[in-house]
């Protein structure tokens, strides 16, 4: 911003994203639209995600062609009300919208978006995390003091300093400074600060972690104060392509070529968004494929001029003749797989980096900027977040997994109402003793729902025999490597898991989470698809070959109005599967097998609904609308739907059985 706090600023071109798609429409045209206050008469849009500000099928531009897409897919009265280029043309500068604005991934893409259509401040009830802190970096302001609003909309001028109060120390400076990069070149490239000493009160696993990393600086020092702004050192950092095209961009016009990374040997580049982009129906009937193929060129250039290790794509044609060499798939999965280490700080360009939170590290994901920014200062910046403490007593019922767990947390009216945005969510109690590292990790990946910052596990001898078997690590766990007694929780929350059920979450929200016995409807389907981050792991697929063992068995096959979709995460979880047969049993059941990848979850592969009338069950992670194409995506555990996918209709296992023993399913 580099600018005095005290200037005036002042904004006549106001736009309200509002369940009533006429007042979005009435702010887009020419003029000042005469509205109600905002604080009486408009009812805000909550829960908006960065698939809708920014969709994921024009992530493959990185520069200012993004201004034209801001918020063409955010849905109002049922309808997508706002156009390319809509909002630029309607000199649109100061946003307005509810609670938990910006929910889901992590892509920088949305506040870049809104900063190139022309847009200086967003306003909403509450922000998620991952997205105020891109915004921060790139100087797009943000604020939640609504009397500025209205300080605004009454012809009145205010002053950077005001929008700045409600932030941190370290979050002011770099607003000040313009964004990240100009402050990390300023503050952060001279020095190589030491982290500091763990403190000697008693503190949880997360504290004492970020203690052994934490950084300082000319403008931080090792405060843990929830609230705080500091650096730390991560152990790993690692990219996408959807994301290296974008950083490059940046670098290059803050550094001068050649770029000389930060500890290079730490930093890992992945593709894997964009196996299937041929096979994907959202870029293929936009004409996408030329950009994303461009997209992966950025992302291949910038991983040769500086010699990152890589992980490539995996085709289905190489998967063919694939000799074992390239080990592939979704990037935080193999982070698991491959290097996070209990106790390690690991940071990526992916909501779901919590991930490696199972292994007992603390994971998480930063937006294009904070990576740019960590690739060249060996710095990533975080604002301290408060811990909740996830008790899970008793014992887990037949047929329910840590899938059903995580929707029954995202269905509690403290977590809708944002309580969790921030947070650390420590995972403990009898169920998670039970747990294996494979469930964990649907636990700690699903915190990116939640809203919280990352999720954590402490290591156990579970964890010690992950590392040993999957990865040949004889890993020795610390003495320090767990929460102390006395250790502060911002929350406490204790789940009775005898008492839960097999759930599924309603399109919309991962939140809309119900007992699928209390279905008061009977919900067809016409897709079914198992994979993913959260259920593309060897357990997930375990689950998928257990219900589709069984119906082979009971003579059963896959309902004929519907299409089966089961894709690996991992290479290492293609071969424990194809090691234990179970591709013979898919393909007698005529799954369709995608290669690992990300892929219809993140609306780049096949699985993905092609129109608005199609209903799928799946066991991703997030169903945000558009997010996984125009139809209806509701959320399960593995069980539930391949049981769905045999019943033509959303059912659990349980469900499926009892319905084939009374012969409501016919063989």
């Amino acid at each position: 911003m580099n600018e005095s706090t005290s200037a005036p600023l002042a904004f006549d071109r106001f736009l309200y994203l509002a369940d009533d798609p006429q007042t979005i429409e009435a702010c887009l045209q020419p003029g000042t639209a005469e509205l109600p206050d905002a604080h009486a008469d408009i009812v805000l849009r909550d829960d908006i995600s960065t698939d809708e500000i920014t969709p994921v099928a024009i992530m493959s531009h990185y520069d200012d062609k993004l201004g034209g897409f801001a918020y063409t897919g955010l849905q109002a009265g049922g309808r997508t009300p706002i156009a390319r280029h809509a909002v630029r043309q309607a000199g649109i500068q100061v946003v307005v919208a509810g609670n938990r604005y910006g929910k889901g991934s992590s892509r920088e893409h949305s506040p870049a978006a809104e900063k190139h259509a022309g847009v200086c401040l967003v306003f909403a009830r509450s922000f998620e995390r991952i997205y105020r802190q891109n915004a921060d970096n790139i100087g797009l302001l943000t604020s939640t003091n609504f009397a500025l609003l209205a300080q605004l909309r009454a012809g009145h001028s205010i002053t950077l300093e005001q929008i700045l109060q409600e932030r941190d120390v370290l979050t002011q400076a770099i607003l000040r400074s313009g964004g990240l990069l100009d402050y990390g070149k300023r503050h952060l490239a001279r020095s190589r600060p030491q982290a500091a000493a763990a403190s000697d009160k008693p503190q949880t696993l997360f504290e004492k972690i970020i203690a052994r990393h934490v950084l300082r600086t000319e403008q931080t020092g090792t405060d843990l104060t929830p609230g705080t702004g500091i650096f730390l050192r991560a152990d790993w950092r690692f990219i996408h392509e959807y994301y290296t095209g974008m950083a490059a961009h940046m670098l290059y016009q803050s550094y001068a070529a050649p770029l000389h990374l930060f500890d290079t040997e730490k930093v890992i580049a992945f593709e894997d968004h964009t196996s299937y982009m041929h096979e994907s129906p959202a870029h293929l009937r936009q004409g996408l494929v030329p950009n994303m193929l461009r997209m992966c060129q950025a992302h291949r250039d910038f991983v040769k001029a500086t010699g990152l290790r890589w992980h490539r794509t995996l085709t289905e044609n190489e998967a063919l003749h694939d000799d074992g060499s390239n080990v592939a798939g979704i990037s935080h999965a193999m982070m698991a797989e491959h290097y996070a280490l209990p106790g390690q700080v690991v940071v990526g360009t992916d909501s779901h980096t919590p991930h490696s939170g199972a292994l007992g590290c603390v994971a998480f994901g930063v937006g294009t900027t904070d990576m740019a920014n960590a690739f060249m200062t060996g710095a990533v910046r975080i604002t301290v977040p408060p811990g909740i403490l996830v008790r899970l007593q008793g014992t887990l019922p037949a047929g329910v997994v840590a899938k059903d767990i995580v929707l029954h947390l995202l269905a509690l009216p403290q977590i809708r109402a944002g309580k969790g945005v921030g947070r650390v969510f420590e995972f403990t109690g009898e169920v998670i003793d039970c747990l294996s590292v494979d469930e964990r990790a649907t636990l700690t990946n699903m915190c990116a729902e939640l809203g919280g910052f990352t999720g954590i596990v402490a290591p156990d001898a579970r964890t010690v025999q992950f590392l040993r078997e999957r990865r040949g690590v004889d890993f020795e766990l610390a003495d320090w490597m767990h929460s102390d007694p006395g250790a502060s929780y911002e929350q406490q929350i204790t789940v009775d898991c005898s008492a839960l059920d097999v759930l599924v979450a309603a399109p919309g929200d991962p939140g809309n989470g119900r007992a699928v016995g209390a279905l008061e409807d009977t919900v067809a389907i016409d897709i079914a698809y198992g994979g993913s981050c959260t259920a593309g792991k060897r357990e997930d697929f375990d689950q998928y070959h257990a219900v589709l063992a069984w119906g082979l068995q009971q003579g059963l096959q896959v309902a004929p109005h519907v299409q089966l979709y089961l894709q690996y995460g991992t290479t290492a979880v293609r071969d424990y599967c194809v090691q234990k047969g179970y591709d013979q049993v898919f393909e007698r059941m005529g799954a369709k097998i995608l290669q690992p990848s990300c892929g219809a979850c993140a609306n780049c592969g096949p699985g993905s609904s092609i129109d608005a009338d199609q209903t799928t069950i799946s066991a991703i992670n997030r169903n945000f609308p558009g997010r996984s194409g125009p139809g209806k995506v509701w959320l399960g555990s593995p069980a539930t739907v391949m049981a769905s996918a045999l019943a033509g209709h959303i059912c659990s296992f349980s469900q499926l059985q009892k319905q084939t023993t009374t012969g409501r399913i016919q063989a």
